[in-house]
C-alpha cells in the first residue's frame, strides 16, 4: 500500500510435488450444494469439531504486494526457511497458481473486493484515491475512507440497497463473531461526502473488535546531522541520568539548544505541528552518551528528551515510552508523545554516530497514530495500552528524499532507515494480530493486515535492465546499471518477505492447528521504467483540461468530466458531455511511447493495455450510467496502463530518459521515476497475480488451484464457517475444503 498522500524453505523437488499434485480447474462447479447430503453431514462433523476448538475457525492474514511467484522461489531457495510461516502452509495446504485480483489491482481496490466477495463496480471502490461523483470537481477522496457498496446520489446519503457488503456484515448477522486488525474498510469510521454521512460506521465498518490502520500524526520524518560543537555538558542532564539508572563510560554530552519544537493537541481528534501553536509543547534534545567500559571515549547512544518532562526511570506503562535511546545499530527507539490526547508518538533512528561525535545523523521518523473513532475507541485504547502506539511504517519520501533534512545523508543510510522501519512495523502489526486472537478466541474470524513486503518492492524492485539506478542519470540504464545497487535492492526485497513471513508464522501459531489459515495477497508486482504525466497527454491532445479531474494511483486513471447536475458546481453542460467524454478517450488511446529503448514490450507503442468509458445513454441519465466495467464512481474514462509505466515518480525537476528530448514540465510525457515498483495493471496480467495459501483442519492438503479469483475468498469462507453468501460475486473453491 504505498499511499502518496499521508502508508520453511521447501526443496525444489518437494515444491514441484506439491504444485503438481492436484489440478482441479477453479470454479468448475462452485454452486452452493445446500441439498447434498453429504454437505450436510460435513456441517455436523465440523459442528462438533468447533465444540473442541479453543480460537478463530478462520485466520486471514493479507500480505500487501506479496507475489506468489517469489515466495514460491524464495521457498525454494531457502530465503524463506522450512519452518516459517508460508512454508508450512503451503506443504499443508491448498496453494494458487494464479489468483486474479480486483481491477485496478490497487490496494484500496482489492481489499474491499477481498472483504465482499465482489468486484469494485460492485462495491463502488475504483482506485486508492478517486472522485466522488457527487462532489466537486476539485475534491478526493481515499478507497480506504469511502461508502463500500455505493451511495444514494439524490438526496445525497446512505444507499438503502448497497451493491456490496463486507462479510462480516453478513457472518454477524449469522451470530459469528469477526475481528479485524487494521483491515481496510474495517475502521469504525462515518463517511462522508460534502459534509453528509453517506455511510454510518454501523454496521458496515465495525467488527466485534476493530483496529482501525494508523493515520498521520502532523508531523513529517526530519534528518539531523550534528558534530561536536552542537554539544555541551549539562549537569542537570548528567544527574537526571543517573538517578533513572543510565550510566555513561565516558562524559555525559548534551546538544546546548532543542533540535527541534513541536506542539500537539491534549484533545482528539488534532494531532500535532511543528508550530507551537497547540496547548502540549515540546522541546527535544539529545544526550550522547557511551555504554561500553572499554577505556575510550567511544559514544554509541543517543538518548531524545522532551526538556518539559525531562529524564525519568520506568518501567513506563503503554503506551509512554519515556526519553528513546537510540544506539548505533539497534534499531529505531520508539517515544511516544506525552499529553497528546490522540496518542501520537514517533521513533529516532541514528544513523552515524562517530566515537567522538565528530559525525552525528539520526532520524525522526514521522508521527502517528491510531484513529480514536468513537465506535471503536475501546479497541483502539487497547492496542495503544496493551501494544503501543502505532508505530511508524516504512516511509518512502525517506529514501526519496521528499522529507526534509536527508539531503546529505548516504544511500546505505537512508536505506539503513527503511529496512529499520520494515522490521520494526511488520512485528508490531502482527503483535496486533495476536492481540487480537488472544482477546478474543472465540471469534470465528481475524482478518489482519500487514503492510510488506508491499512497501519494499515499491522501493526496491530494480529487476529491468530499461531501469535507471540513479534516477537522475538517464544512462544508468542497461550496461550502465550500477551491479552493487542492483544486488543490494533484491536483498532488500528478500528481507521484506522474511519479516512478512515471521509475522505468519506467529499469527499461525497463536491461532493454533486448530484454525484454518488463510494467506492472501491483494495484487503482485512489477518493476517500472517510466513516469507518465496524464495530464500533458490530454494537454498535447488539445483538451482543456480545466474541465476535467485527473485521479490517478499508480498506473491506473480515472478522469471525471465535470458535468452539470451531477458534480457539485459542475460547468460542462449534458450536450458538450459525450464530445468530451469521447475525446478524453480517444486521446488515451493513442497514447504511445514512440522510444525504442524503452517501448518493447508495448503492443503497437500503446501504453495504455485497459480503456473503459461509460455509457453515453442509459436510464439513469448522462453521466450516471454504468456497465459491468464501469461504476458509480469510475472516471468517465477509466483506464491501465501497461507494465513499466506508472504514473507515479516524477521528478521535481523531471529528467529525461535516455533518447528523449530535454524535459519540458508543460509538454512532457514520458520521464525517469525515482521508484521501482508498482501495481493497479491489468489483473489478468500474470504479474499482478495475487498470493492465496490456505491451511488447516477444513483446508485439504496438497491442492493446487490453477486459477482463482480474489473475489472467491470471502464466499469460500463463509462456506467454511456456515454462512450462505449473499450478494457475492465469487464462488465458494470447493475443491479446497474437506
Amino acid at each position: 500500500m504505498r499511499s502518496r498522500n499521508f502508508h520453511d524453505a521447501l526443496s525444489g523437488a518437494a515444491l514441484a510435488i506439491l504444485l503438481a499434485s492436484v489440478a482441479i480447474p477453479a470454479h468448475a462447479d462452485d454452486r452452493d450444494p445446500r441439498g447434498d447430503r453429504s454437505y450436510r453431514d460435513h456441517d455436523d462433523d465440523r459442528d462438533r469439531d468447533h465444540e473442541r476448538r479453543r480460537g478463530p475457525r478462520v485466520v486471514l492474514i493479507s500480505l500487501d504486494g506479496a507475489k506468489p511467484d517469489f515466495i514460491e522461489k524464495f521457498i525454494a531457495q531457502g530465503v524463506l526457511p522450512r519452518d516459517g510461516g508460508l512454508a508450512r502452509l503451503s506443504r499443508r495446504g491448498a496453494v494458487a497458481k494464479q489468483n486474479v485480483t480486483a481491477s485496478p489491482s490497487l490496494t484500496a481496490v482489492s481489499h474491499i473486493e477481498i472483504a465482499t466477495g465482489s468486484t469494485s463496480v460492485h462495491n463502488d471502490i475504483p482506485s486508492n484515491t478517486f472522485q466522488a461523483i457527487a462532489a466537486p470537481i476539485t475534491s478526493s477522496i481515499s478507497g480506504f475512507a469511502a461508502p463500500i457498496g455505493g451511495y444514494r446520489l439524490s438526496p445525497l446519503g446512505p444507499s438503502p440497497q448497497p451493491t456490496a457488503a463486507p462479510l462480516w456484515v453478513q457472518l454477524r448477522q449469522h451470530g459469528k463473531k469477526v475481528v479485524t486488525a487494521t483491515w481496510p474498510g474495517g475502521d469504525g469510521a462515518d463517511i462522508s461526502i460534502n459534509n453528509t454521512v453517506v455511510q454510518s460506521a454501523q454496521p458496515t465498518r465495525v467488527t466485534d473488535y476493530t483496529v482501525p490502520f494508523g493515520a498521520f500524526g502532523g508531523l513529517s520524518a526530519q534528518g539531523f546531522s550534528l558534530s561536536r560543537s552542537d554539544f555541551v555538558s549539562d549537569p542537570a542532564v548528567i544527574a537526571a541520568l543517573q538517578s533513572a539508572g543510565h550510566s555513561s563510560y565516558s562524559p555525559v554530552l548534551v546538544t546546548a539548544a532543542p533540535i527541534e519544537t513541536f506542539s500537539c493537541a491534549s484533545a482528539a481528534p488534532a494531532t500535532c505541528t511543528a508550530a507551537a501553536t497547540l496547548d502540549q509543547k515540546y522541546a527535544i534534545r539529545v544526550a550522547a552518551i557511551d555504554t561500553t567500559n572499554d577505556g575510550q571515549v567511544n559514544y554509541d547512544t543517543l538518548v531524545f528528551f522532551d526538556t518539559t518532562r525531562g529524564i525519568t526511570a520506568g518501567p513506563f506503562q503503554a503506551p509512554s515510552t519515556g526519553p528513546a535511546f537510540a544506539r548505533l545499530g539497534g534499531e529505531n527507539a520508539p517515544f511516544f508523545f506525552e499529553g497528546s490526547g490522540a496518542k501520537v508518538g514517533t521513533a529516532y533512528f541514528v544513523s552515524a554516530l562517530a566515537p567522538d561525535l565528530s559525525t552525528v545523523r539520526f532520524a525522526r521518523y514521522g508521527a502517528n497514530y491510531i484513529p480514536r473513532n468513537a465506535p471503536v475507541l475501546a479497541d483502539v485504547d487497547d492496542i495503544n495500552e496493551n501494544i503501543g502506539f502505532w508505530r511508524p511504517q516504512a516511509d518512502f519520501r525517506i529514501p526519496e528524499r521528499l522529507s526534509p533534512g536527508f539531503t546529505s545523508f548516504p544511500d546505505v543510510e537512508i536505506e539503513a532507515m527503511f529496512e529499520d522501519m520494515v522490521k520494526t512495523f511488520v512485528r508490531y502489526q502482527a503483535a496486533i494480530g495476536e492481540r487480537a486472537i488472544r482477546k478474543h478466541p472465540d471469534a470465528d474470524l481475524v482478518m489482519i493486515y500487514i503492510e510488506q513486503p508491499d512497501g519494499s518492492e515499491h522501493q526496491f524492485l530494480l529487476t529491468d535492465p530499461r531501469q535507471g539506478t540513479n534516477p537522475k542519470d538517464p544512462n544508468s540504464t542497461g550496461a550502465n546499471q550500477d551491479p552493487a545497487k542492483v544486488a543490494r535492492y533484491a536483498s532488500y526485497i528478500k528481507a521484506a518477505y522474511q519479516a512478512a513471513d515471521k509475522a505468519v508464522k506467529r499469527i499461525s501459531e497463536t491461532a493454533g492447528r486448530d484454525s484454518n489459515v488463510m494467506v492472501v495477497s491483494d495484487h503482485g508486482f512489477a518493476p517500472f521504467h517510466t513516469s507518465v504525466s496524464m495530464l500533458n497527454i490530454l494537454r498535447n491532445a488539445g483538451i482543456d483540461t480545466t474541465k476535467l479531474a485527473i485521479r490517478t494511483s499508480g498506473p491506473a486513471v480515472n478522469i471525471y468530466v465535470n458535468l452539470q447536475n451531477r458534480e457539485a458546481g459542475g460547468t460542462v453542460d449534458p450536450a458538450s458531455y459525450n464530445a468530451l467524454v469521447t475525446q478524453v478517450a480517444n486521446a488515451v488511446k493513442s497514447a504511445t511511447d514512440p522510444n525504442p529503448k524503452f517501448n518493447a514490450s508495448l503492443k503497437d507503442g500503446r501504453l495504455f493495455t485497459v480503456v473503459e468509458s461509460r455509457p453515453l445513454q442509459c436510464d439513469a441519465g448522462t453521466g450516471l450510467c454504468t456497465s459491468k466495467t464501469i461504476g458509480q464512481d469510475f472516471g468517465d474514462v477509466f483506464a491501465l496502463m501497461a507494465p513499466g509505466y506508472n504514473f507515479d515518480g516524477i521528478q521535481n525537476p523531471g529528467v529525461a530518459r535516455l533518447g528523449d528530448a530535454p524535459f519540458n514540465a508543460t509538454t512532457t510525457t514520458l520521464s525517469m521515476p525515482n521508484f521501482y515498483g508498482a501495481h493497479g495493471h491489468d489483473p489478468e496480467i500474470a504479474e499482478m497475480s495475487a498470493t492465496f495459501i490456505a491451511a488447516g483442519p477444513d483446508i485439504r492438503e496438497g491442492t493446487t488451484i490453477r486459477r482463482m479469483r480474489n473475489i472467491d475468498v470471502a464466499p469460500t469462507i463463509m462456506r467454511i464457517l456456515g454462512v450462505k453468501p449473499q450478494q457475492v460475486d465469487g464462488e465458494v473453491l470447493h475443491q479446497i475444503l474437506r
